[in-house]
């Protein structure tokens, strides 16, 4: 019985690894043009479960798909509505009460500093540097949309990918059983099971990292900003929504609000008392989110450990930008998945029990 020739399953897997390569290119070439559709992917991915569930309720798919629409933009848009202007009035309120926190810092720490760490803090010079870095609206215009700073054209372009997602969104959310069977016909049947298998592990890590970690930053955002406005920290509103946007980076979140309301704390009162409270505060915040909340919205089945998260968006972010962030997670997860079944393909192998 002849031995079977390696050479076409050869040429197979050299196919599929220059296939991947180009498609990673092609990627990196077209990240800034994709990012709306890909974000639009993402929000129908999350939000086609509520679609569906409407219609099975005797709506229609476009009726369906067009009030969870509705309910979207209206809920950005009254979003938008209070969240910037409060952060504006926030911001310049802070920036108005950075000297006040510098002086009470050269007259109460420099000394502490000097006389028992034998440091000598020029805290003129941080204050100076600290008011120029200050963040202003016009600022974080320029980190979130850098390309606005290009040109008019670079305007019209982001303007018109932020009308492209609610409209590509719309068709992704009516068609998506639609999309989904063409993607299943596309898979070699000798294939299909074990793909089908690899995907249903996928949408189950994928789901419950996405919906549940937007949840999970709704009831921090909320817990932050009640908890430090009970407290009596000036702009607790601010702190709140700020360090729950951001609890999708384990522990950079937590870090972020600590350090934000610590400095907000001692500009207010002037004394280290009250900061015990805003640590506190960050404190209970963690173990609610790591015992509570996370478990009860999020699950135990990610499998995402927090240090692959951050290397994750670290380097997608700064081989793609924006679109890269997007995408990080997503690649992630299905890279997680493969290696999960690559690993026991090669554990039930001769060559491993040999």
């Amino acid at each position: 019985m002849s031995a079977i020739d390696p050479r076409p399953r050869a040429a197979v897997g050299l196919f599929w690894i220059a296939f991947a390569a180009g498609g990673a290119w092609l990627l990196y070439l077209l990240g800034p043009v994709l990012t709306p559709f890909l974000f639009s992917l993402i929000l129908a991915y999350i939000f086609q479960k509520q679609v569906g569930w409407l219609a099975q309720r005797r709506l229609s798919r476009t009726a369906a798909t067009s009030l969870v629409l509705v309910l979207l933009l209206v809920g950005a848009f009254a979003l938008v509505l209070v969240v910037v202007p409060l952060i504006q009035e926030q911001l310049a309120r802070l920036t108005e009460g950075l000297p006040r926190f510098f002086e009470y810092a050269r007259t109460r720490l420099e000394p502490l500093a000097r006389d028992h760490l034998d440091i000598d803090l020029d805290f003129d010079h941080l204050r100076a540097l600290a008011i120029e870095q200050m963040p202003s609206p016009q600022r974080i215009a320029a980190w979130v949309l850098p390309s606005l700073a290009s040109g008019g054209l670079a305007v019209v372009g982001f303007f018109v990918n932020l009308m492209l997602v609610p409209l590509v969104l719309f068709y992704f959310l009516r068609d998506w059983d639609h999309i989904v069977a063409s993607v299943d016909e596309l898979v070699p049947r000798h294939l299909h099971a074990k793909v089908a298998t690899i995907a249903r592990e996928v949408d189950a890590v994928l789901g419950e990292f996405l919906r549940g970690q937007v949840s999970v930053m709704l009831v921090m955002a909320l817990y932050y900003a009640l908890a430090l406005w009970l407290a009596g920290i000036d702009y607790a509103v601010a702190i709140g929504l700020l360090t729950g946007i951001t609890v999708f980076i384990p522990y950079v979140g937590a870090l972020f609000g600590i350090v934000l309301g610590s400095v907000v704390a001692l500009m207010q009162f002037e004394a280290l008392g009250p900061l015990l409270w805003v640590w506190a505060v960050f404190g209970l915040g963690q173990f609610l989110e790591g015992y509570v909340v996370v478990p009860r919205l999020v699950g135990d089945r990610i499998g995402l450990h927090p240090v692959a998260v951050i290397f994750a968006l670290l380097a997608f972010g700064q081989l793609f930008g924006f679109f890269g962030v997007l995408l990080a997670l997503p690649a992630s997860a299905a890279l997680l998945v493969w290696l999960r079944h690559l690993r026991a393909q090669y554990l039930a192998s001769p060559a491993y029990r040999d």
